[in-house]
This record gives structure tokens, sequence and C-alpha cells, in this order.
């Protein structure tokens, strides 16, 4: 039987580990990445117990559990664990699922109605080459904001390098102060994750491109492959200097990709109306799913 104080909090140190793992066995979620577990530990908490080449992930915020797995080879014995631990320490999220098989699995001690689609955490998975070219009627309005833009300010494109962090750092800084992070904690740990992702962004093996006007940064782009198909943006910034920065960097991004990779995972939109609105606005080819049981729903064993 595993205890919670098997787990043990991911780390920087956990890179060459995580690294093999989602090697053997590739993420469907934008959720399980090295970089998301270790960049968001400050505000989930993300834990690990590796039994016998499986691994299960535990999150905490505000003292409230969630538990996902096992992923990997396993045996059932080690998803009824993981089930147990899950009843015994979570509430309203206590077991999450985030890909077909694990479904399935679960079906067999779980009920399937009271296994819940999260909707606010689906990710958003679009066509690259869609996003790149912004084809036909209904991207027509993006379309005329990017040339707006272009019209209106001179940019130039360059990779994430070194010698540009320092310069990031600054321009997140002035966006933080834009958005008033102060006043939103969602935000300023938003903002600790991405300061952590630049402080690391080379041990992170992070990718990705900003765009300036003149020689200061107006938006960035971090990503990271999720697997031989999809590419997961992490973090997206953009600042109201030229009107329209999110949609250049969005195209941009999208153009750096094409013929790279056959999706872009551009994550959940947390359940924030503006934010979903935005996203359904490009289209997206599908989504990454997220289900959910309460403590309650699962049985006894």
């Amino acid at each position: 039987m595993i205890d919670i104080k098997d787990f043990r909090d991911v780390t920087l140190k956990d890179k060459a580990f995580f690294k093999d793992f989602f090697s053997k066995y590739p993420s469907e979620h934008s959720d399980n990445t090295f970089p998301t577990m270790v960049c968001w530990s400050e505000y989930a908490h993300y834990r690990f117990v590796n039994v016998g080449g499986a691994v299960i992930i535990s999150s905490e915020i505000d003292g409230d559990y969630s538990f996902m797995g096992p992923f990997g080879e396993y045996d059932n014995s080690l998803l009824i664990d993981t089930l147990k631990l899950a009843k015994e320490y979570g509430t309203d999220h206590a077991y999450e699922i985030f890909d077909k098989n694990t479904f399935l699995r679960v079906l067999k001690y779980i009920p399937k109605d009271v296994i819940v689609p999260e909707r606010d955490f689906f990710d958003y998975v679009y066509d690259t080459e869609l996003l790149a070219d912004l084809p036909g009627k209904d991207f027509f309005n993006i379309r005329k904001q990017i040339n707006k833009f272009k019209n209106k300010c001179s940019y130039k494109i360059e990779d994430i390098s070194e010698e540009s962090l320092e310069s990031i750092h600054k321009f997140l800084i002035k966006w933080c102060e834009w958005k008033h992070c102060e006043e939103n904690s969602v935000l300023n740990y938003e903002m600790s994750a991405l300061q952590y992702a630049v402080d690391h962004y080379k041990e992170l093996g992070l990718s990705g491109i900003i765009i300036k006007n003149e020689e200061d940064i107006i938006a960035l782009s971090i990503y990271e492959e999720l697997n031989s198909a999809n590419i997961v943006v992490h973090f997206e910034k953009g600042l109201p200097k030229c009107s329209g920065s999110y949609k250049i960097i969005n195209n941009e991004t999208a153009k750096k990709l094409k013929g790279k990779y056959k999706f872009i995972n551009r994550e959940s939109d947390l359940g924030l109306p503006g934010l979903r609105e935005a996203k359904m606005r490009y289209h997206p080819d599908h989504f990454s799913k997220v289900y959910v049981v309460k403590a309650e729903n699962i049985p006894d064993f």
C-alpha cells in the first residue's frame, strides 16, 4: 500500500528522470509535463512517487489534494492504491483523468456517471497550419487585426536566447504592472511560474520566440514538445504598446512550428469567460480533456 509520505516534491533535479519517463510514455495534457510541475510548484505543490517504473502524481492547492495516474506500466492494484489515496485525502477534485487508457481502466471500479468532465481544464488543441495561415472567412477579423498591427508597428522576431533573458525579465515586470498582478493571486502565481521558467530556461529544455518593436520586447511565447505530434505553449504574453500583440505572437509562433508539429496545445481557459471566447475564436481542432472524480464517489476498497 502506498502512503502519502512516499511522495516527494518534483524538483529541477528530477529532469532526467521525467525526460526519460515521458519519452516512453508521452503526455497528452499540459498538466503532465515537467516544466508545468516545476514552474507551478509554489502554487500546486506537485509531488510524485515512482513505483516499479510507474509514476503517480499528486498536487495540493490550499490543502486540497488531487491524484493523477498511475502513468506507465502498472497492474490494477497500483490503480486501486491511487484511488484509495484520492478518497482519503481529496475532495471535489480527488482523482483526475487525462487519457483514454486510464479512463477505461477506472471504469472497472467507478461508475461512468460520476466521472465528470472538467471543462475549465480542457486543453485547446489547434491545427498548426490553420493557426499559421488563418485561411477563409472564419479568420477574417483576426487577419484584419494582424494587418493593422503590421501597418502601425515595425517589428522583428527573435528566438529566445541566453542574451535575451534579462530583457525578458524587464518585459515581465512591465506586463505585471499593466495587469496589476499584486491585486490578483492567480496572476501572481503565474508570474512566479513564468519567472522560474525564464530563470531556468535552458535547464528546462524550453524553446520560444520574442517580438520586438524597436528594442523593446512587446510579446513572447514559450513552448516545449509535448509529444511527436504536439507542441504545448506554456506561456504567452503581450503588451499593449502595439495593439494586437497577442494575435501576432500567436500567428508567428504557429509559423515557426508549421511543418514540425501537427498540433499546437494552447492549454486551458481556467473557466475565464473572456479567455474562453478568445480561444474559441481560433477554432480548436479538438480538446485534450480532463475528467474528475469526487472523493465521495470513490468506493471503499
